[in-house]
């Protein structure tokens, strides 16, 4: 089994697709990890269909097909949610909370990409997703012919993969930099707890945060309440406006967390590369290199989602204080 971070999750299940391997691939991870989010992610790179299939809500008649009988022949009827034509991903969540007797069904359409009379269309992908046994998610133990008929990989959180996702979906600004501060709360599974932090939870309390609704019940009390003193400190904040348009005269502030608000406020705020070359330039004379470190691997996201990644590195080149300091950070560049 190999164990990746969502960013080489994606990355390999791209290779796959590309390189036109249809063996199956079992993604396992905790709950929230974001598996689901990586397969729409690969699909909508390739420009594919996905059919998100929740195995533990089936019976066998429901994938097998109800059967009739046609000319003295036994037939089974294939569901409608099936794919039938196009190109598409065949996502199969929650395989192991299924019970076996719908594991076995699903056993067929694994390997042989069929089951009863449903045959799986060429150009469509199976891919399959559960939780662990450690995560006590109820999960049925897999039978050993059903496991051999899959590619395994681990899915592991990782700050940058899910940074990644959240500089260009939308989430809010607070809650990046409250993460970039705080990571170890990205994920954080209490199997105790009814709400707990998670890439997906922290999706969810992006969503209650816009609409001005407490956070708490999408990553539980422990970490709303961390969230809540970090969104406190916004308003010591320094002038974001004076510090994209060039003015490098504002006074930076020197608590930690405040300095990751302001980093965090500066990239998803700037719009245009000036205002990224104003911020970070601003950085490079107010704050230390891991600061700016943090910064210029956001950006890099950012540029490279807005289409002006050009236009930045252009202006970096014309300074050599930023040559200097971005010749540490290369690969950020590539």
């Amino acid at each position: 089994m190999l164990t990746v971070n969502i960013s080489e999750a994606s990355k390999h299940l791209n290779s796959l697709i590309k390189g036109g391997i249809k063996t199956s691939v079992m993604m396992w991870g905790a709950p929230g990890i974001g598996k689901s989010s990586i397969v729409n992610k690969v699909a909508k790179n390739n420009e594919m269909e996905v059919i998100d299939v929740r195995l533990s809500q089936l019976a066998p008649t429901d994938l097998r097909g109800l059967p009739y009988v046609e000319k003295g022949e036994a037939r089974f009827a294939p569901p409608s949610f099936l794919p039938k034509s196009g190109k598409g991903i065949l996502f199969l969540d929650e395989v192991n909370l299924a019970p076996p007797a719908i594991q076995n069904v699903a056993m067929q359409l694994v390997l042989d990409r069929k089951v009863g009379d449903y045959i799986v269309p060429d150009d469509w992908f199976i891919i399959a997703a559960g939780n662990r046994v450690e995560d006590r998610a109820a999960v049925s133990q897999m039978p050993a012919p059903l496991t051999n008929r899959f590619l395994h990989f681990t899915v592991e959180a990782d700050l940058a993969s899910w940074k990644e996702y959240a500089l260009t979906s939308g989430v809010e600004e607070k809650i990046i930099s409250f993460l970039t501060f705080r990571p170890e709360l990205l994920h954080s599974f209490n199997k105790n707890a009814i709400a707990w932090p998670s890439p997906r939870s922290w999706d969810f309390a992006s969503d209650l945060y816009k609409i001005g609704l407490p956070v708490d019940a999408a990553v539980g009390e422990g970490a709303a309440a961390e969230f809540n003193s970090f969104v406190k400190l916004y308003s010591k904040l320094p002038d974001v406006d004076k510090i994209k348009s060039g003015d490098k005269k504002v006074k930076a502030p020197k608590e930690p967390s405040i300095i990751y608000a302001i980093t965090g406020a500066l990239v998803s705020r700037s719009e245009t590369a000036d205002e990224f070359y104003n911020s970070m330039m601003w950085l490079i004379g107010s704050v230390t290199e891991d600061y700016v470190g943090v910064f210029m691997g956001d950006t890099m996201t950012r540029l490279r989602s807005m289409g002006i990644q050009g236009q930045f590195v252009s202006k970096v080149t014309k300074s050599t204080e930023a040559k200097k300091f971005v010749a540490k950070y290369q690969e950020l560049l590539r």
